[in-house]
């Protein structure tokens, strides 16, 4: 655990992109601050009082608090917007969760199965082609020798399940060299 948080206020800032803004629900008042702390993409904690917080920020803290009751909230709730960040890529115009290993669009979504993820993050990966033994090496850890169609068929199925859901018939390419996106 951190002993110290660093603070700087929020008229004396250079930093133009901090990783945290702790602010007290007055700042709000303020239409230069409002403007600060809603224009940025840093995690964002409210503190003041329970009936003063209006607006949905990354979390709110209830005064008083202690040093620790805030060092608490400023490491969890990095570690959950880091955390999240981690699990979601995009992929052309689709999110990709890893964690729930859905690929969405807009309001529609497919269920993935673990192997699926694995080949598009593989295919993100790699701008070129991938021939079906590296995918088969990559993905399954089998000798490109074994004389089987578990590439093919996988592919086939998230193709089928692509153009099911989201009528994308060019998620995922091929040509003489291999797969890709």
């Amino acid at each position: 655990m951190k002993s110290f948080l660093k603070f700087n206020p929020l008229s004396n800032n250079t930093n133009k992109d901090p990783n945290v803004i702790l602010f007290h629900t007055d700042a709000l008042m303020d239409k230069k601050q409002k403007n600060f702390i809603q224009g940025n993409n840093s995690i964002k904690i409210c503190v003041g009082k329970k009936k003063d917080f209006k607006d949905n920020f990354d979390e709110n803290l209830e005064l008083p608090a202690t040093i620790k009751e805030i060092n608490a909230i400023v490491e969890n709730t990095s570690a959950k917007k880091k955390f999240s960040k981690n699990s979601s890529i995009k992929i052309k115009s689709y999110l990709l969760n890893k964690n729930e290993k859905k690929l969405s669009k807009l309001n529609d979504f497919i269920i993935l199965t673990e192997k699926e993820v694995h080949l598009l993050e593989l295919f993100l990966k790699n701008k070129n082609p991938m021939s079906k033994d590296k995918i088969f090496s990559l993905v399954w850890n089998y000798s490109s020798d074994a004389d089987t169609h578990t590439v093919e068929t996988h592919i086939y199925r998230l193709r089928k399940k692509i153009i099911d859901k989201f009528t994308d018939e060019n998620f995922i390419l091929n040509n003489k060299e291999g797969y890709y996106l």
